[in-house]
């Protein structure tokens, strides 16, 4: 039986290809595409952009926290009660609705209790995900210190304007700890013995958390359950949870890429107590890496992946397209939900995407899993958040994993040091996209082609996403292609474009990045528009990440 995966890739190839056939290829040595459009149409709303679908996530994990997030109060680095200063100005920027906290796996580990309460007694605890780092790595990698517990986390939050979602610990702690995290989160003052050591620690109002992951990839690292067996162990751990003022969003362990079964399986077992037990369930959980670079010929985790910085222009394309697959996952595992919830209360929550490369590409030597993000991965990351855009009915939050030193990370920082990645510059460009009314935008253009070990591959030559804010429209698109500019006819329907504003991230060199010697690299610079009665043309430079901004009239 022919997955449906492989079904969705089969059947968007032989569109490409029709298009492909419409659209000849221009003759060499032409140096801009041409016959490319895009529509947008005002009158087909597809629902609000949340703005958690920008959320980021954090975990203890080499750098992340320690010598990324927290350099501590005493330290020489300026920062705000310990929490890193020229991460908080910079976040502000991007405007994170949600930050995800403690992992990841580190959370099916970790037990809250060990960081809360006064510091001096706060238990230091082996990193069970420690041992990829080289000597010199910090002590706190390895050992936690619990000196950024979830008191420290929620202030982070509040300093940067995101709610906290916390992970809760499903593998190794019972049922109760749960319980009485979220009593200790968000019970009012005065009103429980937790209530009053939060107070405490200085903080005498809750928290009031709302988004609360039960697990995390509990198919795997938080447990190695089948979906039946989680979903009964999801039902026990979320029965009668004490909301207080703040209501309680639960996010169930959701697949691992294309695993539909888990999905089945998970809400098969759950609506066996009943159809309405969906109702109970915010978010299913969807992670997706795309580290497979080799082209087919391999499935191995490790010989598979390819290098963050020397590649090839072949690698460039190949991790577009294994990035492009988020789209078919997202309407698969749709498909999937609504044979059990066919009203779709539950959304999907992606809140671990991004690439993955193999190990050598680190600006900090020292921390394992850091990855030095380029230009392809800024183009990745607009790629894959337009792909949310796209669908704001399925897709509540989003999680880039990780933040900081870390895998597709916006922003990289060892001691006084600090820089804004290519993907961070992203997230600034996209923030416009929050909160706005998603529209209906068909881009048509034609295929890129490129050599693939001999053999002709093509990938798509335009892509994105269209919001509306009041009279302010935001398109923000893709263009893949290493090398041609590609100029397209703008129309949009339902309205005229008075002026407009476009923003660009490009370079000449696919491996351009930031780092903290040249922080500023690779950087968003202003284009301009020209706005005609006739409508807009505009030139996307090849290699490129676009948002434009059209005033309406």
């Amino acid at each position: 039986m022919i997955k449906r995966r492989d079904f969705l890739r089969t059947t968007a190839a032989l569109s490409g290809l029709a298009f492909a056939r419409k659209f000849a290829p221009l003759a060499a040595g032409a140096e801009t595409n041409s016959s490319a459009s895009i529509d947008v149409l005002l009158d087909e709303p597809l629902g609000t952009i949340a703005p958690e679908i920008y959320g980021h996530f954090v975990e203890n994990l080499s750098g992340v926290i320690y010598d990324g997030i927290w350099v501590g109060e005493n330290s020489k680095v300026p920062n705000v009660s310990g929490i890193r200063k020229q991460l908080v100005e910079q976040m502000r920027k991007i405007k994170p609705a949600i930050v995800r906290f403690p992992g990841g796996c580190f959370a099916d580990s970790y037990d809250w209790r060990d960081g809360v309460g006064p510091v001096a007694n706060r238990p230091r605890r082996t990193n069970f995900w420690f041992g990829g780092e080289k000597p010199g790595a910090l002590e706190a990698h390895r050992f936690d210190p619990n000196r950024f517990g979830t008191n420290e986390f929620v202030q982070f939050c509040r300093l940067v304007g995101g709610q906290p979602y916390l992970a809760a610990n499903l593998r190794s702690l019972p049922a109760e700890q749960f319980y009485q995290w979220v009593e200790y989160c968000n019970s009012p003052a005065g009103s429980t013995t937790l209530a009053d050591q939060r107070a405490a620690a200085g903080f005498k109002d809750p928290f009031d958390v709302r988004y609360w992951g039960v697990g995390n990839e509990s198919w795997g690292c938080g447990g190695n359950f089948t979906a039946q067996e989680y979903a009964v162990e999801y039902r026990r751990f979320t029965s009668w949870v004490p909301a207080y003022q703040a209501p309680l969003s639960f996010v169930a362990s959701g697949p691992n890429d294309d695993n539909w079964d888990w999905t089945r399986g998970f809400l098969e077992e759950i609506v066996r107590k009943g159809k309405l037990a969906v109702r109970d369930i915010y978010g299913l959980a969807l992670h997706y890496y795309a580290w497979n670079l080799s082209r087919g010929k391999t499935r191995d985790w490790v010989e598979g992946k390819g290098d963050a910085v020397k590649f090839e222009v072949v690698d460039w394309y190949e991790l577009l397209r294994q990035g492009d697959v988020m789209e078919s996952l997202i309407n698969g595992h749709w498909q999937a939900m609504s044979e059990y919830d066919p009203d779709h209360h539950i959304k999907l929550v992606v809140d671990e995407w991004g690439p993955w490369y193999r190990p050598g590409g680190e600006l900090t030597p020292t921390n394992q899993l850091e990855q030095l993000p380029t230009l392809r991965d800024a183009v990745f990351s607009g790629m894959t958040l337009d792909t949310f855009n796209r669908h704001p009915d399925k897709v509540a939050i989003g999680c880039c994993a990780q933040l900081i030193n870390c895998l597709n990370s916006l922003y990289l920082a060892h001691e006084d040091k600090f820089c804004v990645t290519p993907v961070g510059h992203v997230f600034e460009m996209y923030a416009a996209h929050q909160g706005g009314q998603s529209l209906r935008a068909e881009f048509m253009a034609p295929r890129v082609s490129y050599d693939r070990d001999g053999s002709a591959a093509s990938f798509w030559g335009l892509k994105g996403a269209a919001s509306l804010h009041d009279k302010i429209l935001v398109l923000t698109a893709v263009n893949p292609d290493v090398g041609k500019p590609l100029e397209a006819r703008i129309q949009v329907h339902g309205a005229n474009v008075q002026s407009g504003t476009a923003t660009v991230l490009t370079s000449s060199d696919i491996h351009a990045r930031n780092t903290f010697d040249e922080p500023q690299a690779l950087a968003p610079k202003a284009g301009n528009v020209s706005v005609r009665s006739a409508g807009i043309t505009y030139q996307f430079p090849p290699a490129s990440v676009v948002k434009l901004e059209l005033t309406l009239a």
